[in-house]
């Protein structure tokens, strides 16, 4: 996924920072995210998803709110309008590329300035908000200790998961003015409401709020036992696909998910976690996920590499019992095969620490078949094309893209 990095203007002229991810085919839609409070660009969320969905040929710019992040400006100076303003000169940095915004997420209060933002946006037409509170003064809660010397003072600094930030007056006057029903009403486009019950930071029944104040077409997904800033591997990966399989059916693609960025007949491995191993494996418009166990250091959401080496030679072993049993018409019902792998040092080499693979190969026929046809459909199995290929020896050609 190559990510471009970009600079444009925000609402106070100051130059806020973003990545724009591209896919590496075809570009068939764009996508805007918006990060929570004080959040930035670089939170988990933020990537899986934008590398998700540039695998279908979604762009995603991704960018850091003013003051925050490696954007310019002082965050003290900001407010909720600001930051629905900064969002605004997002939309239209990426319609000035000639690449206007479908698709618009939104994480916590960023999730409310797109309800905000988005009946002013022309092109959009879809809407995910996660976690996003149905008041934007909500966010408060999170300082409100120091409300008073906010007020009294004009300024305060607060500590935010463990982080120093200093909050004006103006943001606090402004977020408690703010309301979104009317324009939730009025998005014009559809809705995917992601948030998890147990949310200790902003409620369930803000998803509920945002939910009932909309329009359809409207979804809600809930995200279980995540926390508010979806910061485990797999939660930002389970809400990742969900809103890349919604997303399709607004965005109206017109080529098939995971197949943008393929070239017919390359099968692609792609980093999908920099702090992991979970790789994105596409072919055509085949998707599936390679990862390690966690004793590796993996999450264990795929297969292993291994894993799928065996996945080749169980499923060419069924097909190849299936194609000679269909051909001679034998009442076969059923086949599957039981494979299991390991290295075992080879009795015969010249190297006497030299390991060879070894594949344990069980196979289950069903049906009423003659001992004669089961023992031919056995000896068929040592026919099939990948079982040929490990035995032999491959060769494999590497080089730099």
């Amino acid at each position: 996924m190559p990510t471009e990095k970009l600079t444009f203007e925000g609402h106070a002229g100051d130059m806020l920072a973003a990545r724009l991810d591209l896919p590496n085919g075809p570009h068939l839609a764009t996508a805007l995210f918006a990060h929570c409070f004080t959040c930035s660009k670089d939170i988990t969320a933020a990537r899986r998803i934008a590398a998700r969905l540039a695998s279908m040929g979604i762009a995603v710019l991704r960018f850091d709110f003013t003051g925050l992040g490696h954007s310019k400006g002082e965050f003290e100076n900001t407010s909720f309008t600001s930051n629905v303003d900064d969002l605004m000169a997002a939309y239209h940095a990426l319609d000035a590329r000639g690449m206007p915004p479908a698709l618009v997420i939104g994480h916590s209060l960023g999730g409310a300035a797109v309800l905000k933002a988005v009946p002013l946006m022309d092109h959009v037409k879809a809407v995910v908000t996660i976690g996003a509170p149905f008041d934007p003064a909500h966010v408060t809660h999170n300082f409100a200790h120091a409300i008073p010397e906010i007020i009294n003072k004009g300024v305060a600094e607060v500590s935010l998961g463990g982080r120093p930030f200093r909050i004006g007056k103006g943001f606090v006057e402004d977020i408690s003015q703010s309301e979104l029903t009317a324009s939730i009403a009025k998005l014009g486009a559809a809705l995917l409401v992601l948030h998890a019950p147990l949310d200790a930071t902003v409620g369930i029944d803000n998803a509920a709020a945002i939910f009932m104040a909309a329009k359809h077409p409207k979804s809600f997904v809930t995200l279980d036992d995540a926390d508010h800033l979806i910061s485990r591997a797999a939660d930002a990966e389970y809400a990742a696909d969900v809103i890349a399989v919604w997303a399709k059916r607004y965005l109206k693609l017109d080529t098939p998910a995971h197949t943008a960025e393929v070239p017919e007949g390359v099968l692609r491995v792609t980093e999908a976690d920099a702090d992991g191993f979970l790789q994105d494996v596409q072919s055509g418009p085949h998707h599936a996920l390679a990862d390690e166990p966690v004793k590796f250091g993996g999450t264990n959401k795929g297969l292993s590499p291994y894993g799928f080496v065996a996945a080749g030679l169980g499923a060419c072993t069924s097909m190849t019992i299936r194609m000679y049993a269909r051909r001679k018409g034998w009442p076969l019902t059923g086949v599957s095969v039981d494979i299991t792998h390991a290295k075992e040092h080879a009795a015969d080499a010249a190297d006497p620490g030299a390991k060879v693979d070894h594949f344990d190969r069980v196979v289950h026929l069903e049906g009423d078949l003659t001992e004669e046809q089961r023992t031919r459909l056995l000896e068929i199995a040592d026919k099939c094309p990948v079982h040929r290929t490990l035995e032999r020896s491959s060769t494999v050609k590497t080089v730099l893209a």
